[in-house]
């Protein structure tokens, strides 16, 4: 078995396993655990221009009592998904953000991409001159881990004339379980002649949907292979 596809296989493994979760223990997150998430923060603010940032041992910002939504307890850690604004930059917080969620599952942490229920606590975090917090991913210790959310059959989500090839539906299938906003899952996909693969939003009043896109564009990678496609 080749390198990649053990690293396909813990990946997809880690897909599957991981469940949005809202309930945490007060276990604080090993130091070398928090190690291996802030060199893979290092990397993909470099790649992407972000400002990631791991918040440790900090409850305040899912404290607050006149948030109900989510029922959060527990929360102690999480990732700032802070950068500047715009779409492009929307879509490579959900890529490089969810990329960040499955090493926490490889590393044994639960964890639950966060919207509007959290307060931003002053001190916890810096910004820079144009940055905006597009969103926070809690993360640790869950009470449970979290159940899968209602699976929708692939064929309604994509384009394609004729039969699929296999890793385009390997690539769909590990889409499919991707985490969206409120599980809304706002995005297509349409296979083009020679094997290139557009993505794109769909509308939604929720909003997110671009934050959804890179989300469901890294699972897409994953289960295809990277191998076979390109990005159109």
């Amino acid at each position: 078995m080749t390198p990649e596809n053990t690293n396909k296989e813990s990946l997809m493994a880690a897909i599957r396993a991981r469940h949005s979760v809202r309930r945490y223990d007060a276990r604080p997150v090993e130091p070398e655990k928090a190690e291996a998430l802030r060199a893979a923060i290092e990397s993909a603010n470099s790649a992407a221009g972000l400002h990631i940032q791991l918040v440790l041992d900090e409850p305040k910002a899912f404290s607050s009592k006149l948030v109900t939504y989510g029922q959060f307890t527990g929360v102690r850690n999480y990732l700032v998904m802070a950068g500047p604004k715009g779409r492009r930059v929307e879509e490579n917080v959900g890529y490089y953000g969810e990329r960040l969620v499955l090493l926490a599952q490889t590393l044994g942490l639960n964890s639950c991409w966060v919207g509007l229920t959290y307060r931003k606590i002053p001190g916890a975090f810096t910004l820079a001159e144009g940055e905006v917090v597009h969103c926070v991913i809690a993360l640790g210790y869950g009470l449970t881990p979290g159940v899968q959310h209602p699976l929708r059959p692939a064929g309604g989500y994509y384009e394609c004339d004729g039969e699929p090839p296999q890793w385009f539906l390997d690539g769909m299938e590990a889409a499919m379980l991707a985490p969206t906003a409120v599980n809304q899952q706002k995005f297509r996909f349409i296979l083009h002649p020679g094997g290139e693969v557009e993505a794109k939003p769909l509308f939604s009043m929720i909003g997110y949907t671009h934050v959804d896109l890179g989300i469901v564009k890294c699972h897409f990678e994953i289960g295809a292979g990277k191998v076979g496609f390109l990005w159109k």
